[in-house]
């Protein structure tokens, strides 16, 4: 989902300036674009499964809600997606060059409804909305407009996709600095830094401003015991932000921490003196089941998208002062960063999924009664097991195919000559 923004910006920018090498490069990314969407098929479609295998309880009671999303999910997104995605890949030399642009754009559109569907799914299970209570005990949707304008939704939507851009332009970036560390495709390459560098400045500030604090502002109002979990912080008072530490639960407290003073209270109620909850007022029962593990992702999710933010800031300073291309130091920290937004954005949902425990819908149904209870644990292991084993395959598979894709690189343009990058200075690709 992050690239498919930024392929959108390299077909626009092609189209615009009439410019061949950018429509080379959104080519590119395309076929890097078709893998990653053939394999979040196939590993995407056994996690549904799941509701009606593992989560049957949970499907009985909820599915008259959550069907909802998740069939518009697959009958809208996933075939509007899918559909456009083959024209994009397969129908340029047949379309036109604008309608060519928007089969980019319905790609784009596709994938964003899509996530968009899955979010409101889980936002409902964040924050139940627009339900009632039926006789058998299940619930089922009393607004259809009430659920996707569910406001935790929109504002998990909005973090979730400033996110996932984020894991594009430094992917993007990364590819581009490395072609111009090994001295080939010089021209794609500071394509491919330019515009993932000035997606990433976006989209880490969009992260961190004012989606990540409307997703704190949910918590505070809605999820108060979770929020006071992920600062692993226990007594009510005015509340500092902790910077490091290690979270001691059986004492209630944190060990050799680093904080901000007052910084939390502030964050929370706009209000430097202001007293935020902490775990000691809500009941045990009420807590969060692993807050170690609540803590650390949500640390590690905020620390690796200041560092984003910083790196990205950096990187767009060099390149205003047009020294980026050259500054080794600086593309090769773009390069290997590349893992990092994916580790941010895991550490981002399980952050969100271990602070909505111990409710599988918060406050309506508890995580305990969700499960099948005729599944047992062993045979829960044995599929774990099982899909753990066909994913490391796949991944393996993905990895291959993509590296095979770089390592083929972009189509060289016709009339461009490129030269080569000698003693750290950078000579610009020029017209035979």
């Amino acid at each position: 989902m992050g690239l498919a923004p930024l392929i959108v910006v390299l077909k626009s920018i092609g189209l615009w300036k009439n410019d061949e090498r950018y429509n080379k490069a959104a080519r590119f990314w395309a076929k890097i674009f078709g893998i990653s969407f053939v394999f979040g098929v196939v590993t995407g479609i056994p996690m549904e499964f799941q509701f009606g295998t593992n989560w049957s309880h949970f499907s009985k009671f909820a599915g008259g809600v959550i069907g909802q999303t998740l069939a518009m999910e697959g009958t809208f997104a996933f075939f509007l997606e899918s559909a456009f995605l083959g024209l994009f890949l397969y129908g340029e030399k047949r379309l036109s060059k604008m309608a060519h642009w928007w089969t980019g754009f319905a790609v784009f559109f596709g994938s964003w409804l899509s996530g968009y569907f899955i979010i409101a799914t889980d936002a409902w299970m964040q924050h139940p909305v627009a339900y009632r209570t039926t006789a058998d005990g299940s619930v089922t949707l009393s607004s259809f407009w009430g659920l996707l304008l569910n406001p935790w939704a929109i504002w998990q939507y909005a973090h979730n996709m400033a996110g996932a851009t984020v894991t594009g332009a430094f992917v993007m970036a990364a590819v581009g600095a490395y072609y111009l560390l090994s001295e080939k495709y010089l021209e794609q390459g500071k394509i491919f830094v330019k515009v993932g560098v000035i997606g990433g400045i976006i989209a880490s500030l969009l992260v961190i401003g004012p989606t990540g604090d409307g997703q704190g502002q949910n918590l505070a109002e809605s999820q108060p015991a979770a929020l006071a979990a992920m600062e692993a912080h226990f007594d009510t008072k005015t509340a500092d932000l902790v910077i490091l530490g290690q979270p001691n639960v059986e004492n209630k407290s944190i060990d050799n921490p680093l904080v901000v003073p007052k910084m939390l209270s502030f964050l929370v109620n706009r209000d430097w003196g202001s007293q935020v909850r902490g775990l000691s007022s809500f009941p045990e029962s009420e807590w969060p089941t692993n807050i170690s593990l609540l803590y650390y992702a949500y640390h590690i999710m905020v620390g690796l998208g200041t560092i984003f933010m910083l790196v990205m800031l950096l990187s767009g300073i060099q390149l205003a002062r047009r020294k980026l291309y050259e500054t080794k130091w600086l593309l090769w920290v773009l390069l290997l960063s590349f893992p990092l937004p994916y580790v941010a954005n895991t550490a981002g949902w399980m952050t969100a999924e271990l602070g909505r425990q111990p409710y599988l819908v918060y406050g309506v149904l508890r995580t305990l009664d969700g499960f099948s209870k005729s599944v047992s644990a062993a045979n829960v292991w044995f599929t774990l097991l099982g899909f753990m084993g066909m994913y490391s395959l796949l991944a393996i598979l993905f990895l291959f195919m993509v590296q095979r894709e770089i390592n083929h690189g972009p189509e060289p343009v016709e009339g461009i000559a490129t030269a080569a990058i000698h003693g750290g200075d950078a000579h610009a690709a020029r017209r035979n």
